[in-house]
């Protein structure tokens, strides 16, 4: 397979995974986030050609100048996998402060957006035109964690923008899905290792974990399928982990 990619949060967990498993499935891939040392770790790891650029998802003028730098350097994109996100601490509903709400709705869903926009224009005039645009949603798409408002509601905003996205690209030959992944170990799931986490009958357990590289895999097999086909949404999630009730 070849072809240009991008993924977003790429420095690290499921996206520094997912950049590197697209490189070796023969995508030049590019690596957005925030932090420049992590995401040139892992071009250098992606090999392939693989492109470093820097970017806030929240901000649409950092999107903009992300998208025209894909455009100006490589000439079109084929793939983007919205990855980057955030999670929140777990606290009462009613104490949750609004600065936290908003943090992770402007990057779990605005940045989502923004990307997807900013896709949708390049793939539409590209020649050949078209694409795929692969969304990172969650479990709590589905079966919320205690305690987890804003990320809840974010999970939910993305399936949302991912079936309006996969009607809306058809137009275009572009072609969106989801991939809803269950306690990969990554940095944010660390305490699900370690200290453990919240249930819903409030005690704290540790859970089940899949390796990272599992989860960019099958993000390469929604990638490489062609345009004509789609995986519309997928789970990919630990065996033993809780998740019918989160317990």
């Amino acid at each position: 397979m070849s072809g240009i990619a991008l993924v977003t949060g790429a420095g690290s967990g499921i996206g520094r995974a997912s950049a590197v498993a697209l490189a070796g499935a023969g995508f030049t891939v590019v690596l957005a986030g925030r932090r420049r040392e992590p995401l040139e770790a892992a071009a250098a790891e992606a090999g392939g050609g693989a492109v470093a650029l820097t970017c806030d998802v929240r901000d649409p003028k950092s999107v903009a100048a992300l998208f025209a730098e894909i455009d100006k350097r490589l000439g079109r994109l084929d793939v983007l996998f919205n990855n980057a996100g955030v999670g929140a601490t777990p606290v009462p509903l009613e104490a949750l402060e609004l600065e936290e709400w908003s943090s992770v709705i402007e990057t779990n869903v605005t940045g989502t957006f923004l990307c997807t926009q900013a896709a949708f224009r390049l793939m539409q005039r590209q020649s050949p035109r078209g694409g795929r645009i692969i969304n990172n949603g969650s479990l709590s798409a589905s079966v919320p964690r205690p305690l987890s408002a804003p990320y809840t509601a974010a999970t939910h905003a993305v399936t949302g923008l991912t079936r309006s996205t996969s009607r809306d690209g058809r137009a275009y030959d572009i072609a969106c899905g989801q991939i809803d992944i269950g306690n990969a170990a990554t940095e944010m799931t660390e305490s699900t290792r370690t200290t453990g986490v919240l249930q819903p009958d409030g005690s704290l357990e540790r859970e089940p974990t899949i390796d990272a590289a599992d989860v960019a895999r099958a993000v390469v097999f929604m990638a490489t399928l062609p345009l004509d086909a789609n995986v519309q949404f997928m789970t990919v999630m630990a065996t033993k982990m809780p998740f019918i009730g989160r317990g």
